[in-house]
């Protein structure tokens, strides 16, 4: 993890974490108990108690947890250990109360790079797990935050805690979005476009705005989408980067397709293309470390799978764009792998290939019960409408009527 983000947990500078690091081992037994509190660090791991419990009760709590569970936790109750865990980290750094309300107080730097540090790491459970079990925790988070803005602080912190808080509710938004939580997205995404521009953050309302375009697509709105996504990118002006133009134009790339104007669009994913060429990472902020080569990828696979709709000249190159986004996405991007890999599927049985999407296919229906994200199944179900062509398979009807029943439990 980086020095910044641990150092925001436990409430020091990362100059300091990198002394402790790096220097003589640490004795003072309140700090060593108050961080390995913070970590979630197991008590076995530890050569001291932890207060109000002595090794020897907490390794009976140990010994009987193996014994009535000898398969561990499922994937939901580890999830929901690790978010109670952030939450509690969130508590410790004065940014969460027990009951939603926290004390007021003069606001420092420290307390920023808290927030942003929790931020993060609730972004990291997102990108792996989905924003399913995510999303209540965040929008609780984002919403205790929010009375931040009226806490004492000084000028030169105004803007900087703006757009914290402004990030938090743009977070709870994309996880209400991910999970199906369309109505609280919105109200998310809007409260934090007001903060951003209080902020006179003209890129992180870039963000926002792509992210309520995101949402337009997914509910198949694309002219909405469109014209938002090019109103960004005309407002953005002196400030937009590489990175945004690219991330911008491979999204509208995307809806052009949708509507049926793929000469256009492929024109778009050219212009995203070029753009992405020029990104210098040094020169980018930190909050587009997002965007890489994987999501555009996906906007190719995407614009061509529309196109092969049309055209089955074209669903040779979706199934390679297809095999291109996947490999490169990074281990740790899990939702985004997955849905690409739905992509592939469908843009195979564009391609004629039914066998190798049934395959795929079956993989994704264990995958989409795993993965907490409503954006994952919704695309799952939605594979119906490209395995029609080869129906009188038996394979393919049965994995028909298989998704007919995840859409009606759904």
């Amino acid at each position: 993890m980086p020095q910044t983000v641990v150092a925001g947990w436990l409430g020091i500078t990362q100059a300091q974490l990198s002394r402790v690091e790096n220097g003589p081992a640490l004795v003072h037994l309140d700090r060593l108990a108050h961080w390995a509190q913070l970590l979630g660090i197991p008590a076995s791991c530890l050569w001291f108690s932890l207060p109000g419990q002595t090794r020897q009760s907490l390794e009976k709590v140990e010994t009987t947890r193996d014994s009535t569970d000898p398969q561990g936790a499922g994937p939901d109750e580890g999830r929901r250990a690790l978010l109670a865990g952030i939450a509690a980290v969130a508590t410790g750094a004065g940014l969460l109360g027990g009951s939603d309300l926290v004390q007021p107080r003069r606001i420092g730097t420290a307390d920023i790079a808290r927030l942003n540090a929790v931020l993060e790491l609730y972004r990291s459970v997102d990108r792996e797990s989905g924003g399913g079990l995510l999303y209540r925790e965040v929008a609780r988070f984002a919403e205790s935050v929010y009375r931040m803005l009226d806490w004492s602080h000084s000028a030169g912190l105004t803007s900087p805690l703006i757009a914290a808080v402004a990030t938090a509710r743009q977070l709870a938004g994309w996880t209400a979005l991910d999970a199906g939580r369309h109505a609280d997205a919105q109200r998310h995404f809007v409260a934090g476009e007001r903060a951003a521009l209080a902020a006179q953050d003209v890129p992180l309302v870039a963000m926002i705005r792509y992210a309520q375009a995101k949402q337009l697509q997914h509910l198949r709105h694309n002219r909405d989408a469109l014209a938002t996504l090019q109103l960004t990118h005309a407002q953005l002006g002196s400030h937009a980067t590489p990175a945004a133009k690219a991330l911008l134009w491979g999204a509208e790339a995307a809806s052009i397709a949708a509507l049926g104007d793929h000469q256009t669009a492929v024109r778009t994913l050219g212009k995203a293309s070029d753009q992405f060429e020029r990104i210098n990472k040094e020169h980018e902020p930190g909050r587009m470390g997002f965007y890489d080569r994987g999501e555009l990828l996906a906007q190719h696979g995407r614009v061509y799978r529309d196109m092969a709709r049309r055209d089955a000249r074209h669903a040779a190159k979706a199934v390679r764009w297809g095999r291109d986004s996947i490999a490169a996405f990074g281990a740790g991007n899990v939702r985004s792998t997955v849905l690409n890999e739905v992509g592939m599927c469908s843009a195979l049985f564009l391609a004629d290939e039914p066998e190798q999407a049934i395959e795929i296919g079956n993989r994704l229906l264990e995958k989409s019960q795993v993965m907490s994200s409503k954006r994952v199944v919704d695309r799952v179900i939605n594979l119906r409408r490209d395995l029609a062509r080869h129906r009188e398979l038996p394979e393919v009807a049965a994995f028909d009527r298989v998704l007919i029943a995840r859409a009606a439990a759904a």
